[in-house]
């Protein structure tokens, strides 16, 4: 015969396992959602980084060619 404090822990288990798969199933989803969410962030960086550069290239430019001038 099983003890009451075994049957106890048996459904306290189920109850954890149970809480654990859903758990996972959540942070599945949320790491699907995070995903998406860098991917649709990726074109601003790209962006962001093409500007970059060309404000570098544009500011080498007029100092080379002595064309840089003073915020009015």
């Amino acid at each position: 015969m099983e003890s009451p404090h075994e049957h106890q822990q048996n459904q306290l288990l189920s109850r954890i396992i149970n809480n654990v798969e859903k758990l996972n199933e959540s942070i599945k989803v949320l790491n699907k959602m995070l995903e998406e969410t860098s991917d649709k962030n990726a074109n601003p960086d790209i962006v962001a980084q093409m500007w970059k550069n060309y404000h570098s290239n544009v500011q080498f430019n007029l100092e080379v060619t002595n064309s840089l001038q003073d915020p009015k």
